[in-house]
């Protein structure tokens, strides 16, 4: 059987800088208290701990996962919420998705599997690094199209990191291994986010804006599933054409020679898929489990595309309201515990001392981001940052778009991308009424722009995915982020000057 990946995060760096990080969080803090004087305690205190853990997470002075239980002190003690609120973010049914998925990646594992699917996909794409990266970020972003990023990331995860495993067991030197993983590993992050701006079904944020903008603006132009795709589409395109370039040539040195080069490249592939031999019992039932999870997060939801609509499962008759993706990952995920290994006797697919493979940490790091982003609406932070918006009345419309867009990025990397979207989307329409111009010039680029955190760990639940496995720091994440967050808001403002008379008329 393959060895587990290796799910752990990496231990925080101990330099001599560390102390000076501690110190500085809390210090961060206090400051936020004097320079917000004007403002409300409320706002003022949730800035400061905005700001203290944005330290810690980017210097890892502690785990990152230790840093997002500071909430759960900071924010009853500050006055904002009671402890009970805000432990309840930290079991989020979102949450339980997440879980689900990662068990399912460890039972596809646990019957060795992910390895069969890792060699294919070397064998199909090439093991070159660059290659790898090219070929995982489009096929993640393909199925982001249609499915949810949070989990088309778990889906692919396993993959990813079987194909580095496999890389490692036949002799490529482990630096080369960890210069590939980083990247790699963004690859489906990132891919996950923009294949999710191509469509109005890709992402939360894209679904917020199509529940809030007939409500908003009931006499403005319609938006439907082609005309959001004939604006999407190109700016995915190209989004992923430049991103490939950032991870591979720029954020990223990546080794040029193939990591199967020490056991003979190509022939050491088809030579490693020959010794596999038959699918056995246990890959197909684990296998079947996975591939099931993945067919019914695509077909879950309906798609309307205007002249006519696909209904979802979710919307059936005895289950619409019952069921949904985290129904289907935690009810498969029960299922690996229950069904009986053929290669282990006795045993079960999952046993729970497998478990000790999740990431524990990483839920802790979604829990963090999610009381984070409901301290900032307790509070009042993301009204304020919302409102801030009013103030450029009267400014261009190219004006009003650009910093929008970026404050919509910065928020989005701190709040959830879809709390942003429901706070900021109502005053863009407002402001859009009072300037007189089509409220789509600023509702669209604000909603792609929420898509695009790409710098903390908790800007998306995609990022978190990734980030526990071993070969990321947050340092990692923001150097090749600051790049992706960049090439976002020009490609968002450039796409709508563009292609907006096009597609929308």
């Amino acid at each position: 059987m393959a060895p587990m990946a290796d799910f752990s995060a990496p231990a925080p760096p101990r330099t001599a800088l560390r102390p000076v990080a501690l110190l500085l969080g809390p210090a961060l803090f206090v400051a936020a208290q004097l320079l917000l004087r004007g403002e409300a305690p409320a706002i003022a205190r949730m800035a400061g701990l905005t700001a203290w853990m944005a330290c810690w997470w980017v210097t890892e002075a502690v785990p990152v996962a230790a840093t997002a239980l500071l909430p759960l002190v900071v924010l009853p003690l500050a006055g904002l919420l009671p402890f009970s609120d805000v432990a309840r973010d930290y079991g989020r049914d979102t949450i339980f998705l997440f879980l689900g998925g990662f068990l399912l990646a460890l039972g596809l594992q646990r019957s060795g599997a992910h390895r069969r699917v890792a060699l294919a996909i070397a064998g199909a794409l090439g093991s070159r690094p660059d290659r790898l990266v090219l070929g995982f970020l489009l096929a993640t972003a393909a199925l982001s199209m249609w499915m949810s990023n949070t989990a088309t990331t778990l889906l692919m995860l396993p993959i990813v990191l079987s194909v580095l495993q496999s890389a490692r067991e036949q002799g490529a030197p482990e630096a080369d291994v960890r210069r590939t993983g980083a990247p790699l590993l963004l690859a489906i992050a990132y891919g996950a986010t923009i294949g999710g701006m191509a469509t109005p079904v890709g992402t939360p944020t894209n679904l917020v804006f199509r529940q809030l903008y007939p409500q908003l603006c009931p006499e403005g132009a319609p938006v439907g599933f082609l005309q959001w795709m004939l604006l999407g589409v190109p700016v995915a395109l190209v989004y992923l054409a430049a991103g490939w370039w950032v991870l591979t040539r720029v954020a990223f040195r990546l080794p040029r020679t193939d990591l199967f080069a020490t056991a003979g490249g190509a022939d050491a592939i088809a030579r490693l898929r020959a010794a596999l031999g038959p699918v056995r019992r246990d890959e197909r039932i684990a296998g079947g489990l996975y591939a099931t999870a993945a067919l019914l997060w695509v077909t879950g939801r309906g798609l309307d595309f205007g002249t006519f609509a696909l209904p979802g499962w979710q919307d059936w008759g005895p289950l619409a309201g019952r069921a949904d993706d985290n129904v289907v990952a935690i009810g498969l995920a029960l299922l690996l515990f229950a069904l009986p290994s053929a290669d282990r006797q006795g045993e079960a697919l999952l046993a729970w001392s497998d478990t000790r493979d999740v990431p524990w940490g990483i839920l802790l790091l979604f829990g963090g981001g999610f009381a984070l982003g409901t301290g900032f609406e307790a509070s009042g932070l993301s009204q304020r940052v919302a409102q801030a918006f009013l103030g450029l009345q009267g400014a261009p419309l190219p004006l009003i778009q650009l910093v929008s867009c970026a404050a919509i990025v910065t928020l989005s990397e701190f709040a959830s991308n879809t709390a942003t979207a429901q706070i900021c989307l109502p005053i863009l329409a407002s402001a859009a009424a009072s300037l007189q111009v089509d409220p789509r010039a600023l509702l669209i680029p604000a909603t792609l722009s929420a898509s695009a955190a790409f710098m903390m760990p908790v800007g998306t639940p995609p990022n978190a995915i990734v980030f526990g496995c071993g070969y990321l720091t947050v340092r990692d994440m923001v150097r090749a982020g600051i790049w992706f967050n960049l090439l976002g808001l020009q490609l968002v403002l450039g796409a709508w000057w563009l292609l907006a008379p096009l597609a929308l008329g």
